[in-house]
């Protein structure tokens, strides 16, 4: 039963991450990228060169140019996410600006868009992680994506080649290049922040010796499996489908086990995002 202690533990946790996910961000701006005439992709990247031009403060930008998203988000998507992105704009505006006076911690340009991206990639990743979104480019990918042949991934890069070229024009083709190793640097860190460094992997198993198997993942790497019985579409046949989820690092143990209990199983492995409710917790292994 869902009590309202428990649920003001949820949302109290879901706000305080996303605040602090403002704050990093806010601080890889500031503190290594904008100084040093770097750009990050999306509103925020726009609101930058906007900034830059026009000698508006950077926070009126980052809020204004997000509220048309903003709504659009909340006719196609949903009020929770609107609320979500509305607060983690707002805290990345209040921060940006509250960081403004301090100089910036490094001249040197690629130190700048190695720890500008690492910042803002861990920032933006602990807001998606925890519901929200920092770019309102996103929302029209989102919104894209259902009338159009493109992935969300592919306008939002259609989207941020266009701003980050526009940078070059700005403030010199050198600085758009750094911007474009800074976007890449915080992109692949997003992924790293939302999945963790132990990246999951859904196991698919379909094996004679399926039992046999399953007992010897428990044994061995000390993983939860689950029985799905099915059938050979050829054979007719019944069969065995073992499903499991196993990090990254464990890939190599497991297809040894399944090569020595049974060199024909048919087996696929899949990236798994995110894992919710019903993990087996590794067991400790004694040997």
């Amino acid at each position: 039963m869902v009590t309202k202690g428990s649920l003001f533990i949820k949302y109290g946790k879901k706000y305080i991450m996303l605040f602090i996910g403002s704050v990093v961000a806010a601080a890889g701006l500031e503190f290594f990228l904008i100084p040093n005439q770097m750009i990050d992709g999306g509103v925020v990247g726009i609101s930058i060169l906007a900034s830059h031009i026009t000698g508006i403060s950077l926070s009126l930008f980052i809020v204004f140019l997000n509220l048309p998203f903003l709504y659009l988000g909340y006719l196609q998507i949903g009020k929770t996410f609107c609320i979500s992105t509305l607060f983690s704009v707002l805290s990345l505006a209040y921060w940006v600006y509250y960081f403004q006076p301090i100089p910036e911690l490094t001249h040197d340009l690629f130190l700048a868009a190695a720890f500008g991206g690492v910042l803002v990639g861990a920032g933006v990743g602990l807001i998606i992680r925890y519901g929200g979104s920092l770019d309102g480019t996103e929302i029209v990918a989102i919104i894209l994506d259902k009338k159009s042949g493109f992935t969300v991934g592919e306008i939002v890069m259609f989207f941020n080649v266009f701003i980050l070229g526009s940078a070059g024009l700005v403030f010199g083709w050198d600085k758009a290049m750094y911007s474009l190793v800074a976007y890449f640097v915080a992109f692949k860190v997003i992924d790293i922040t939302i999945e963790g460094l132990d990246e999951s992997k859904g196991v698919m198993i379909v094996s004679d010796n399926a039992n046999e198997i399953a007992e010897t993942l428990l044994a061995r790497l000390g993983r939860g499996v689950t029985v799905i019985h099915g059938q050979g579409g050829f054979s007719q046949e019944p069969k065995n489908i073992l499903y499991s989820v196993v990090t990254r690092l464990e890939i190599a143990k497991l297809k040894a086990i399944i090569d020595d209990k049974d060199p024909k199983a048919f087996v696929t492995i899949q990236e798994v995002h995110e894992v919710i409710g019903g993990r087996v917790k590794k067991k400790a292994i004694h040997h």
